[in-house]
């Protein structure tokens, strides 16, 4: 995003407490390295749920996670615990708050450094999606656990398909609990659009955030047989 790699840090941003509510974490990321952070602040009451076999573990980083499934039915490609087996909570995490990693790229291209928008934050992670989807049943859940365990803010990258009205969508209702509690829940607009109707957790409690592109393109050359040249993307 075009972050300065080194920035002056206030001692107090490591106080701050995420609460990711997504498919779970990847814990073994160098983007969740808990090097030269202290103890959990002493406001946070939260816990990490995890078994012996589930070879989970949080740290000074990834201060607390559970893991949510009200239906009691976990379908093979899922991890029984807070581990992430799709990727998109470990990538959402990472943005908000991962350390600084060097050498970072996209299958060799764009190699620079990564970072999220605040590297020396706490990350509480609330695994709410699996597989197949995201219950109304979890994210409350979810939400009310991250809201008694002392988080700051919450960050729910949730969104699209049919937009419902504020008492009949889960995280609205959720959401205004979290603003209530003087937490602030920071939303996915989606990826849809932009047609009318595509937007959605647009609650005036809430902030959205939309999804974007940048003006760049990841491109490599293919030479064929014929010794001619493509650009492709």
């Amino acid at each position: 995003m075009g972050f300065p790699q080194q920035v002056e840090r206030a001692t107090m941003e490591s106080d701050v407490i995420i609460g990711v509510l997504d498919t779970g974490i990847w814990p073994e990321s160098l983007s969740f390295d808990d090097k030269g952070l202290g103890p959990p602040p002493s406001k946070w009451k939260g816990s990490c749920q995890f078994q012996p076999q589930d070879n989970f573990t949080c740290n000074n980083k990834i201060i607390g996670a559970k893991y949510y499934r009200s239906d009691g039915l976990f379908l093979p490609d899922d991890f029984e615990s807070p581990r992430d087996s799709d990727g998109h909570g470990t990538h959402t995490a990472s943005t908000a708050a991962g350390n600084l990693v060097d050498g970072a790229s996209l299958y060799a291209f764009g190699s620079g450094t990564a970072r999220g928008g605040v590297p020396s934050a706490r990350i509480a992670v609330y695994k709410i999606c699996w597989s197949d989807g995201c219950e109304d049943a979890d994210i409350l859940a979810g939400f009310d656990d991250a809201i008694s365990d002392g988080v700051d803010i919450i960050s729910i990258s949730v969104g699209g398909g049919q937009t419902k009205d504020y008492f009949e969508d889960a995280i609205s209702i959720a959401s205004f609990h979290a603003m209530k509690n003087g937490i602030l829940t920071v939303s996915s607009a989606g990826n849809e659009g932009p047609g009318r109707s595509t937007i959605s957790n647009f609650s005036p409690w809430s902030l959205s955030v939309a999804a974007s592109t940048i003006d760049r393109k990841f491109s490599t050359k293919v030479q064929l047989g014929n010794n001619k040249i493509y650009e492709v993307i």
